[in-house]
């Protein structure tokens, strides 16, 4: 388990994933050395990774949430296999070993070419089942946090480290302004093609310096500076916290898959994602039109939220429960050298 000091430096970076050691240290009240250590340490003790993704829909892209079955020999071999894949994020195994659910990128629009959701799965006989649920609204996670580890700041240290020129900033500014003024303000604001190196570094490390990024963009540091502040204010570009959510205490995970009539589908979710038990709240396509991901400290922690919490939410026309073994790949892509397996139990040095 982390103590108050760890707990507050992951709150942190959950703020502003690339705020300075000294800042941080600042509002915290140690030393700039003190928050510098600890983060090497959660480093390679929690799996801590900061990475700078891009909004979906700003960049493009379709998101899916795809399921496979298949046995548990087979299924090990295809959670590595999708986990290796570039289009892939929160590639999980679930339901004792014999499932595998990952969210994965496609383009959208009208440069999607109709393009296969899973074109080139590894053929094996071992797979017995495939579904594919498209994420039509996020209600909860990207970028907001589960409030499991987010939740020691006060009032006043978050509002210290708050990135002064978030989204919620740009759209205040912004009120007022007629339609044109705003559209020339968010001018060079959404993703670009000559953005793609700039993203690429940054979902490896989004803490790269500001050099580190220069010499893979070919831009100078004043430029990167400047593109990386319009890309953040606009909400294309946001940061995300990989840690092993075990050592915050949520030693059982589960996927929640759920049926909700449409006229209650909003309604429902928007309490959900109100929930402190659930990371991830998002409608889909399918027979289950609404899942959600649950972080608990035990089985019997689970069993009280579904029948204490959620069982009482009578629109909620059927659900069905995954447990999830381990996390295999997380948000950002798998860095050279990383096994790609990574233990979900308390006591693992890997992300789960």
């Amino acid at each position: 388990m982390l103590d108050d000091l760890d707990r507050s430096l992951v709150h942190a970076l959950h703020l502003d994933g690339r705020a300075p050691f000294s800042r941080i240290a600042a509002v915290l009240g140690v030393s700039t050395q003190t928050v510098t250590r600890r983060y090497r340490r959660l480093q390679a003790d929690a799996a801590l990774r900061v990475v700078g993704l891009p909004d979906p829909h700003r960049a493009g892209r379709a998101q899916w949430l795809v399921r496979l079955t298949a046995s548990p020999h087979t299924a090990q071999d295809l959670a590595q296999a999708m986990a290796r894949r570039a289009d892939t994020s929160w590639v999980k195994l679930a339901s004792g070993g014999t499932e595998i659910v990952a969210v994965v990128d496609t383009p959208s629009g009208a440069d999607s070419g109709h393009s296969l959701v899973l074109h080139d799965i590894p053929r094996t006989a071992g797979i017995t089942a495939v579904s594919s649920h498209y994420l039509l609204h996020t209600y909860l996670g990207g970028p907001t946090a589960w409030r499991g580890r987010a939740d020691i700041l006060t009032s006043r240290q978050q509002d210290q480290l708050r990135p002064p020129g978030g989204p919620d900033g740009s759209r205040a500014a912004s009120a007022g302004k007629s339609q044109s003024a705003r559209k020339t303000q968010s001018a060079g604001k959404d993703l670009a093609p000559t953005d793609r190196e700039l993203l690429r570094v940054l979902a490896q490390d989004g803490r790269a310096g500001q050099a580190e990024l220069a010499a893979a963009t070919g831009w100078s540091p004043a430029t990167v500076a400047r593109r990386l502040a319009d890309l953040r204010a606009s909400g294309a570009v946001f940061f995300d916290v990989e840690v092993d959510a075990a050592l915050f205490g949520a030693a059982t995970q589960a996927l929640l898959w759920m049926a909700v009539p449409p006229a209650h589908l909003d309604h429902v979710a928007t309490a959900l994602a109100r929930h402190d038990e659930l990371a991830f709240v998002s409608a889909t396509t399918g027979p289950t039109n609404l899942v959600a991901q649950a972080l608990c400290p035990g089985p019997a922690a689970l069993h009280h939220y579904l029948t204490r919490r959620l069982g009482t939410l009578d629109a909620i026309r059927a659900l069905e429960t995954s447990p999830v073994l381990r996390t295999v790949k997380a948000a950002g892509p798998l860095t050279p050298g990383t096994p790609v397996v990574r233990r979900a139990s308390p006591g693992s040095r890997r992300r789960g």
